[in-house]
C-alpha cells in the first residue's frame, strides 16, 4: 500500500504563450516538493510528455518519496504537455515544427519558469527527461543550447538514423551526462518512422556518444515500451543526478 504521504503533491497548471509553436501557447504543469518555500532555491526537471510522466510515470508520488525517504534534495518537476496528433512532428529531428518546439523550450519555457519559480540555473541543476522520441528531443534540446543543459534521461529513446547522424557531428560531449535504458523486448517495435529495434539502436547511440565524451550510465532490462516499465527506472534516474554525493 502506498505511503499517504507521497500522495500528498502540490501540483501547479501553468500555461505559457509562445511565438514559437503555431497555436501560441503551451500548458505545463508544475509539481513543487514537499516543505516548499520561495526563498530556497531547487533543481529542477523538466520532462517531454508532461501529463503522462505526471499520470503514467507517477513521478510526483516517486519525487514526495525520495524527498522524503530516501535522502533526495527537494526538487521541482516541470511538465511539458504535448498533443499526441503533433508529438511526432516536434519531437522528431525530421518533424516540421521541430524546431519551432527547440526553440521554445530554450528561449520561452525556461525563461517563464526561471521567472516565476525559485529553480537554480546552473547546467548542473537543471536535467531534461523523456520517454521514446521524448528521450529523442531532451538529448537535441541538450545539445541545441549546451550551455543551459548537460544532463538527460532517456527512457527508451527513439533514436533513429537522423538523431544519430546528428549526434555523430557533435565535436566534444564531454560535458554531457546520459542516463538511458531500454527495455529487451524492444526489438521490433512500431513507431511513425516504421519498425525499429530499441535495442540496436540504444547501444548505438551509446556508442556514438561515447565516442564523443560522453558519460553515459547504461542498462538494458526485461521491458518492453510501455510506462509499466519506464516507471520502474525512474526513480533510479532521478537519483543518479539528485542524490548529493
Amino acid at each position: 500500500m502506498t505511503d499517504q504521504r507521497y500522495l500528498k503533491r502540490t501540483i501547479n497548471k501553468e500555461v505559457i504563450t509562445s511565438r514559437y509553436l503555431p497555436e501560441g501557447e503551451r500548458n505545463l504543469r508544475v509539481y513543487l516538493p514537499p516543505g516548499y518555500n520561495e526563498m530556497l532555491s531547487y533543481p529542477v526537471v523538466y520532462c517531454q510528455d508532461g501529463e503522462e510522466f505526471f499520470n503514467f510515470g507517477r513521478i510526483a508520488t516517486i519525487a514526495n518519496q525520495l524527498i522524503l525517504d530516501e535522502g533526495i534534495e527537494p526538487f521541482i518537476i516541470v511538465g511539458v504537455d504535448v498533443d499526441k496528433k503533433l508529438r511526432t512532428a516536434e519531437y522528431s529531428p525530421d518533424g516540421d515544427r521541430h524546431q519551432g518546439y527547440i526553440a521554445f523550450f530554450g528561449e520561452e519555457l525556461i525563461p517563464f519558469i526561471e521567472d516565476k519559480y525559485p529553480v537554480r540555473r546552473e547546467p548542473s541543476e537543471r536535467i531534461l527527461a523523456g520517454d521514446s522520441l521524448g528521450g529523442s528531443v531532451s538529448l537535441h534540446i541538450a545539445l541545441t543550447f549546451p550551455a543551459m543543459f548537460n544532463q538527460v534521461i532517456a527512457l527508451s529513446g527513439a533514436f533513429y538514423p537522423i538523431s544519430q547522424k546528428i549526434a555523430e557531428a557533435q565535436a566534444d560531449l564531454r560535458n554531457l551526462s546520459l542516463y538511458m535504458i531500454v527495455g529487451l523486448q524492444e526489438t521490433a517495435f512500431e513507431t511513425d518512422h516504421g519498425i525499429y529495434d530499441f535495442v540496436r539502436i540504444n547501444r548505438e547511440m551509446k556508442q556514438i556518444l561515447a565516442s564523443k565524451g560522453a558519460a553515459i550510465a547504461y542498462s538494458e532490462h526485461d521491458g518492453a515500451h510501455v510506462w509499466g516499465f519506464w516507471q520502474k527506472f525512474i526513480p533510479d534516474a532521478l537519483i543518479t543526478f539528485l542524490l548529493s554525493e
